[in-house]
C-alpha cells in the first residue's frame, strides 16, 4: 500500500474485491458514507475505480477502496482525522 496509508497499518475489512463489491459493502455496513469521484483524495492515496465510489466514516475511522497494483482491491479502515471534517464538507450521503 502506498507510503502513508501503510505507515497507518490499515485494517484490512474485505480483501482481493471487484470495486462493485466493494461498493456495496461499504453501502451496506457502514451507516454514514459519501459517494466520491474517482481520483478523491485521501491523506497521499487517490481512490480509484469504476463510480460510485464511497467513503464511509465509521466513529473516529474512514473506510474505503483501495487498489493495490498486481494485488487488487482492497475495503480498509483507517484512522480518518481532519479528513473526516474535509468529507463530511463534500454533498451528501
Amino acid at each position: 500500500m502506498g507510503g502513508c496509508l501503510e505507515a497507518m497499518k490499515p485494517e484490512v475489512v474485505l480483501s482481493q474485491t471487484s470495486f462493485r463489491e466493494a461498493r456495496e459493502y461499504i453501502k451496506k455496513n457502514v451507516r454514514e458514507y459519501y459517494e466520491v469521484e474517482p481520483g478523491y483524495k485521501i491523506f497521499d492515496v487517490h481512490i480509484i475505480g469504476v463510480a460510485p465510489l464511497y467513503v464511509g466514516v465509521e466513529g473516529e475511522h474512514l473506510i474505503f477502496p483501495y487498489t493495490k497494483p498486481c494485488h487488487g482491491t482492497f475495503v480498509v479502515k483507517v484512522p480518518g482525522g481532519d479528513e473526516i471534517a474535509r468529507l463530511r464538507k463534500r454533498k451528501g450521503k
